[in-house]
């Protein structure tokens, strides 16, 4: 029974009211109670964390993450700055989902790389919320 963490970087706590036209109008807390239901029904460990601050987001990880977990990482701004994020789930050995509400590809250039993306499982990017759901889906799958 792989546990499953959703992780989520910057500004993500303002999902519903930040740029609805983009984002969406479900929050956080939303996407969370909804992962936190599939979890549950399907008998797995589940846990959620969001911070604004990279070495809160990294200490989560190497305190909480055991090696083979499955992470669901939305790392928003972070995506495309932190080396220091992307070594602490690299030392942890973990399947990594990277999420992306909005297509990053079709938006402004620096949004388009990713420190993330070649080590991770999957990529989901432009399905706006339902891509959560997808990479839990993927993560819940045994043996991956």
């Amino acid at each position: 029974m792989r546990p499953i963490f959703l992780i989520n970087g910057p500004n993500l706590n303002l999902l519903g009211e930040r740029e609805p036209e983009i984002y969406g109008s479900l929050t956080l807390a939303d996407v969370e109670s909804e992962l936190s239901s599939l979890a549950a029904e399907r008998g797995l460990p589940f846990s959620a964390f969001q911070s604004n601050h990279e070495g809160a987001l990294i200490d989560f990880i190497q305190d909480n993450c055991p090696p083979g977990c499955g992470v669901i990482l939305n790392p928003g701004g972070f995506t495309h700055t932190s080396v220091a994020l992307r070594d602490a789930l690299s030392a942890r050995e973990v399947h990594l989902v990277e999420v992306h509400i909005s297509n990053v590809h079709a938006r402004e250039a620096f949004r388009r790389h990713s420190y993330f993306s070649d080590i991770a499982e999957a990529v989901i990017a432009g399905l706006g919320t339902a891509g959560y759901r997808y990479a839990f889906d993927f993560l819940s799958q045994d043996p991956l």
